[in-house]
């Protein structure tokens, strides 16, 4: 179990985050809390900074005429977002993303909806180029408030070993 806070001095504490490459166990899943509820905002700005003008996003009424019925979130929002939900448990101290595969969108998430996210550690290995770090696999899940999966993905990340990330290295951290 990872600690949350370390303790640097007599009744002080510091946040810490993510985890170790020796702190993954294939196996473990991981609930990421809080959830998020997504907004019109939300859904706009981002459609509006990626230049995705499907109007499926941002129209209510051409959305209200297709068969969902309603806005749909823009699905790079949604997984923009669950990664970002899971850095606090598993890519805080990470060295690097190194891809992401099987990226599934079983159900729609909408304006409205709260998501939810938790990881399961698939995999781990010693690098072999890299002294002192390790490629981690996981997989995400996100699901909304009535428990619905929305949508799930592999990740892959570069991991340090205790003593060789820069969380090590830097005095206020």
């Amino acid at each position: 179990m990872v600690v949350i806070a370390k303790e640097i001095d007599k009744q002080r504490y510091r946040e810490s985050q993510g985890r170790y490459y020796e702190e993954f166990n294939i196996g473990d899943i991981y609930e990421h809390r809080p959830g998020r509820t997504i907004t019109e905002t939300d859904n706009t700005w981002f459609t509006l900074l990626t230049m995705n003008q499907h109007p499926m996003h941002f129209d209510k009424e051409f959305a209200e005429a297709s068969e969902f019925g309603k806005v749909l979130v823009c699905s790079p929002l949604t997984l923009g977002i669950l990664v970002g939900m899971s850095v606090q448990d598993t890519s805080g101290k990470a060295i690097a993303n190194l891809g992401w595969s099987e990226i599934s969108i079983p159900s729609p998430l909408f304006v409205g909806d709260t998501l939810y996210a938790e990881s399961e550690v698939l995999g781990k290995r010693e690098s072999k180029s890299r002294e002192g770090q390790g490629i981690v696999t996981i997989k995400t899940i996100g699901k909304n408030q009535k428990d619905t999966t929305i949508m799930s993905f592999e990740r892959k990340m570069l991991i340090p070993k205790k003593g060789y990330a820069v969380y090590d290295k830097v005095k206020n951290y």
